[in-house]
């Protein structure tokens, strides 16, 4: 800003110093008169044709200088008197101009230029003598200006250009400052403010719109990437280098989220949020103390994993990551809010998470909710345990106190989590890039007989998150029994031939409406656990049901999750189509059964579930979906058949809970063991 100023100020001086601020006009018209003096001879007579010429010419000469126009539009007289040496013709050496404001007493000739600006009262450098002289002849020429009117009007002009430049030099630095703030300053601002709201909530900036970028991501894919790039440098790295580097910031967060997701959200917070000084620590520190979260815990699994590896061999991944984007596209859509997050991608299985809330917030929930329960029925909330006498409790009694099926809203927020896997399962099966793989000849040999099946589990309840590992490797997880338990519920479901189990707490957390489409298949103590657990299956199947029928743009997915009722699970046609298996009768029959199984009444209850097993079958060979059901036919009604085939096609249609209780029973004869309370162990983990 000052070397502008500078240059502003002194570029005029400099052009006003090169002709010493003086008008080069009047050196050429003294040229001129003294040329006039020395063309007329010294003693040329006084009546000679050269003196008149030489009279007439110095009376045109001064007619020329004598006027000129001023500024305020009025004559101004330029000179001041002329000097011709050496007189001859008649004419005075000194020629003075008549001019009635001048003093006819004062003797010019005898005057200093100085001394006669102060007389007239001019400006001190107004008057400007000039002159030439001939050193072959003798003869002079000068003459006086009064340059005051020019010199008036040249430091005008000056001050007029310096006062442009000025402008011209602020409008400039605006512009400047302009782009240093687009280019620059705002850049940077909108990184900082991006890590700030990063540091502060690590999980912000995902939405749901994000869930239709997968579509770019797959067109994207199709490109020919050994295409000549004909665009130019700038247009691959971008306009400006703060967009790249906006970009990168931007990315690099992204990445950190979907690496760590919300188990790793307070590894990145306390990283990169400021210390009290207002300065960002230096070292990254991934020893973040864990923290006490509940959630709904979720695996899904993809059965006969060993066999893809070895058929595609690196080709797996391909098949992976489209299962995976199904089932993460679900699960965020159908998640509460932005609660339902991919935790673990463990190649043949996926960790998902619900979070419900941290220790504290949950505690403040609840507490809230009887509260309100309490004031409503008119009686007063006992509050004798004070957070004194609550700090001295074990931790594990106060968090297994909670019972999250008591929180406010806390069945729609289950609802969405159970339908999140539901639509992964229907997903899965009308998904064109994961069909593909039944084609594929390594795992179907060519006729179709391969489908990529997955299994499902879920769990609720407390979990320590947090971060795992050193400086070198950490990852961010959940650790709690009840993750255990989720994992346990997906693996159980190869045990009991169904695709979605469900534990106890769980199901105790939905709606009335989705209870009822829920089946009671078993009540266990799960592996490493004394807790005695109900657990409960949704009876779906995906064979012969035509799910592209239902297929819905991610538009009006996403529009139908944002809508959700729970009134779905009576009109969902994914889910009543994939039910057509299951009918009134089936359902009576194995809560039939199971009630005997549970009370120890082996017998009966191997009467009931051989019959439920049997109207199941009745109802899919009735159905006539299924072409190699269909080939067989009646075969498949006789149970005492000794064909292979119908052996394990019956099998396959049959219910897989029935079964599986059925061969539990034969092995202990149809007659309950010694100690039997209706709880069986589950040695599958």
């Amino acid at each position: 800003m000052i070397l502008l100023l500078v240059i502003a100020g002194f570029v005029p001086l400099l052009s006003t110093g090169s002709n010493g601020g003086r008008d080069k006009s009047i050196y050429k018209v003294l040229e001129y008169l003294h040329t006039i003096n020395l063309a007329t001879p010294l003693d040329a007579p006084k009546d000679s044709v050269q003196c008149g010429l030489f009279a007439k010419s110095i009376e045109a000469w001064l007619g020329s200088q004598t006027h000129v126009e001023a500024s305020n539009d009025e004559h101004f007289e330029i000179l001041i008197l002329a000097n011709i040496q050496p007189s001859r013709c008649g004419i005075n050496e000194t020629i003075l101009l008549p001019d009635e404001h001048l003093p006819s007493t004062y003797k010019w000739q005898d005057m200093s230029l100085r001394d006669i600006e102060h007389v007239l009262g001019v400006r001190t450098g107004s008057f400007v003598e000039v002159s030439q002289y001939d050193d072959d002849t003798g003869f002079r020429t000068s003459a006086v200006y009064n340059l005051s009117d020019i010199i008036i009007r040249s430091a005008f002009n000056q001050f007029m250009m310096q006062l442009t430049l000025f402008l011209l030099t602020i409008a400039c630095l605006g512009f400047m400052r302009a782009d240093a703030s687009r280019l620059v300053l705002a850049p940077l601002r909108r990184m900082l403010k991006a890590i700030a709201r990063f540091a502060e909530n690590p999980l912000v900036g995902f939405g749901k719109d994000e869930m239709s970028n997968e579509l770019a991501i797959k067109s994207s894919s199709n490109i020919d990437r050994h295409a000549p790039d004909n665009d130019t440098e700038e247009s691959n790295l971008g306009s400006y280098e703060t967009e790249q580097i906006t970009r990168a910031v931007t990315k690099i967060t992204d990445l950190l989220q979907k690496c760590w997701g919300v188990a790793g959200a307070g590894i990145i917070s306390s990283n990169l949020a400021r210390n009290n000084d207002g300065k960002n620590t230096v070292v990254f520190n991934p020893n973040v103390p864990g923290k006490l979260v509940y959630a709904i815990f979720g695996f899904a699994g993809i059965n006969d994993f060993s066999h893809l590896l070895r058929a595609l061999d690196k080709d797996v991944m391909a098949l992976i990551n489209d299962v995976a984007r199904v089932v993460h596209n679900e699960v965020y859509r159908w998640g509460f809010g932005e609660s339902g997050q991919c935790n673990k991608n463990l190649g043949s299985a996926f960790l998902m998470v619900y979070r419900i809330g941290d220790f504290e917030e949950v505690r403040e929930k609840k507490a809230r909710a009887a509260n309100v329960f309490f004031e409503k029925s008119g009686r007063t909330l006992d509050r004798s345990t004070s957070k004194s006498d609550v700090s001295h409790r074990r931790i594990e009694d106060e968090v297994n106190s909670i019972q999250l099926a008591s929180l406010p809203g806390i069945s729609g927020f289950a609802d969405r989590a159970l339908l999140g896997f539901f639509k992964s399962y229907a997903g899965l099966n009308r998904e064109k890039e994961v069909k593909k793989w039944e084609s594929d000849y390594r795992l179907g040999a060519g006729v179709g007989a391969f489908s990529v099946e997955m299994s499902f589990g879920m769990d609720a309840g407390w979990a320590v998150e947090g971060a795992v590992g050193s400086i070198y490797k950490i990852d961010a997880t959940y650790l709690s029994t009840h993750v255990n338990m989720a994992s346990r519920m997906m693996s159980a479901c190869k045990q009991y031939k169904v695709s979605i189990l469900i534990s106890q707490a769980m199901e105790e957390m939905l709606t009335r409406s989705a209870k009822k489409v829920m089946r009671h298949i078993d009540t266990v103590y799960a592996k490493g656990s004394s807790k005695k657990q109900r657990i409960y299956t949704l009876d779906v199947r995906h064979q012969g049901a035509d799910l592209f029928l239902h297929k819905r743009s991610e538009t009006e997915a996403n529009k139908e999750a944002d809508n959700y009722s729970h009134k779905i699970w009576l009109k969902d046609q994914d889910l009543r189509d994939m039910r057509s298996h299951v009918t009134p009768e089936f359902e009576e029959a194995f809560k039939e059964g199971l009630r005997n199984y549970l009370n120890g009444k082996f017998g009966e209850a191997l009467k009931y579930l051989k019959m439920a097993n049997e109207i199941m079958i009745e109802t899919v060979v009735s159905d006539g979906r299924l072409a190699y059901v269909n080939a067989i036919g009646d075969k498949l009604l006789d149970s005492s058949s000794n064909d292979k085939e119908v052996i394990h096609l019956r099998k396959e249609i049959g219910d897989g809970p029935s079964q599986t209780l059925i061969a539990f029973i034969e092995k202990y004869d149809g007659i309950a063991p010694s100690g039997w309370n209706g709880v069986r162990q589950l040695m599958n983990k």
